[in-house]
């Protein structure tokens, strides 16, 4: 489930970072909610959800994060591999990347609705309720052995209602990380990829 996922990613991470040494230079990038025309993940489940009439706003309260757009995260990957040796500055070490301006989640949503063709989230659960929901359901599919994933998970529920952005200082100070392609042109490729347009 995603409840998993931060998980066994930092286990994952921890592992990379320790396998740096004199003989091979590892890194390890954190890219923040990446999306963008073609995005298999993000984009498909929000829209999915949108058209089903099951997408809720968690929580009232503004919610700031910070997201990817590909080409970028994309961008940092490249730099990442012509930057990395041996004793480089970015060996060992791990970097947050995003687009370096945090958005209004909800804000931003409604706008990849409206990139599709569909109307903005009009409707609100609150945020324990989420949580809980994501807890009874995980339990539910872990005990009776459902195949595929709940539709709320802890995770989830926690990242749709709580603000979280990152400094990405230290990735453009040691691989001269620069995001080429704003969240506003992002989302105007978003809906060109849809067959719509600004």
């Amino acid at each position: 489930f995603e409840a998993d996922y931060p998980r066994t990613k930092a286990e994952a991470e921890k592992l990379v970072l320790a396998a740096n040494g004199p003989d091979l230079a590892t890194v390890a990038l954190r890219p923040h909610l990446v999306w963008g025309p073609g995005d298999p993940h993000l984009i498909p489940r929000v829209l999915a959800r949108a058209r089903a009439g099951k997408l809720r706003r968690i929580g009232t309260r503004p919610v700031t994060v910070d997201v990817t757009y590909v080409d970028n995260a994309a961008d940092a990957h490249v730099l990442a591999a012509e930057k990395l040796d041996v004793g480089a500055a970015p060996a060992g070490k791990a970097y947050f990347v995003s687009n370096g301006e945090p958005v209004e989640l909800w804000g931003f949503l409604n706008r990849v609705l409206a990139a599709a063709g569909l109307p903005p989230v009009t409707r609100t659960v609150a945020a324990w309720q989420a949580r809980l929901a994501g807890r009874v359901l995980e339990r539910a599919y872990r005990l009776f052995r459902l195949s595929g994933e709940p539709p709320m998970t802890r995770f989830v529920a926690a990242q749709l209602s709580t603000s979280h952005w990152y400094d990405i200082t230290a990735v453009k100070r040691d691989l001269g990380y620069e995001p080429a392609v704003t969240v506003e042109e992002g989302l105007k490729r978003l809906a060109e990829s849809f067959g719509g347009g600004r």
